[in-house]
């Protein structure tokens, strides 16, 4: 079975048992999480597309572990300005095991 959820503005499609990395969610280790804005869900038999997203049908997770992503730096610079700014950012990570797909 297979669902395309809607979280942080992102987009993933998700089986049961996938692990996936999304922005951070305000919750603690081992909690619960559902996902209710379900865009597609695909059983192996028929495709529902959602209206944007699809009535009655929940996928739930649980949260494995918080975390960083890598570091990215940032550089701006102006040639022959004596400009020159360097910045780092590292984004706040939610790892989640998906558990099971409701329709």
């Amino acid at each position: 079975m297979l669902a395309v959820v809607q979280t942080g503005g992102k987009q993933y499609d998700v089986r049961e048992g996938d692990k996936i990395e999304i922005e951070k969610l305000d919750s603690q280790v081992n909690d619960k999480v559902v996902f209710d804005e379900v865009l597609l869900l695909d059983d192996g038999k028929e495709i529902q597309i959602g209206k944007p997203f699809l009535e009655g049908v929940k996928v739930e997770g649980k949260i494995l572990e918080q975390k960083r992503a890598p570091k990215i730096i940032i550089i701006k610079q102006k040639p022959k300005k004596r400009y020159f700014k360097k910045q780092g950012h590292s984004q706040r990570l939610t790892v989640v095991e998906i558990v099971s797909i409701k329709a």
